[in-house]
């Protein structure tokens, strides 16, 4: 049995990376969102809360991890960062290998993995195709700015944290621009879904 278009989706903060992974829903794709994943693994009785609690006891409450109270735990502190992520790293890509094998059962022609941290974790070598979504540098901060308890210092260090948007598109197969509205984009994503399935050769 053929296993599905491996699709690795990334983009900086407020690049529109949630809207590209709708879009390519719409076209058929079936979506893996890390973001889910670890919402998932931190929520009521998840995977990760004993271990994340011990690590950080002041964000478990009972039987989950305060996901508000962990950011402020980990915020300028790499060390404490790189513990968490040892811990939630391998447990998401354990789910999105089983979502990957569910997919194949159904027969889905292609699979997009929704990873904020693509390039940075090293998932692109999972993949068949990267692309990246983005867009210009001053309508990224104006879209980051308007999202709730966002604010220019909390901005800084998330981009400090993130491969530069640059550096991005030079690794991507493909990039989609989202700042000339969804339309524009929408053709991009079924452009990158024609291509992939035209020339999948496994």
């Amino acid at each position: 049995m053929s296993r599905p278009v491996i699709i690795g989706l990334t983009g900086g903060i407020a690049m529109g990376k949630t809207t590209v992974a709708q879009q390519f829903a719409w076209c058929g794709a079936a979506i893996c969102d890390s973001d889910k994943i670890v919402h998932k693994l931190l929520g009521v009785h998840g995977e990760a809360v004993d271990s994340i609690g011990k690590l950080f006891p002041k964000a478990r409450m009972d039987n989950f991890i305060n996901r508000k109270m962990l950011a402020q735990e980990v915020f300028g502190n790499p060390e404490k960062l790189m513990q968490l992520e040892a811990i939630l790293h391998p447990l998401v890509r354990k789910y999105q290998d089983n979502f990957i094998r569910k997919a194949t059962l159904l027969k889905r022609r292609i699979v997009v993995l929704d990873i904020p941290l693509l390039f940075e974790t090293h998932g692109e070598k999972r993949c068949d195709y990267t692309v990246v979504a983005s867009a210009p540098a001053f309508l990224q901060r104006q879209r980051a700015l308007l999202r709730f308890h966002m604010t220019k210092e909390k901005l800084a260090h998330i981009l400090a944290r993130q491969m530069p948007d640059s550096e991005k598109r030079k690794r991507a197969d493909f990039i989609v621009l989202t700042g000339n509205g969804k339309y524009a984009s929408l053709k991009m994503v079924q452009s990158i879904m024609k291509f992939c399935l035209r020339f999948k050769d496994f």
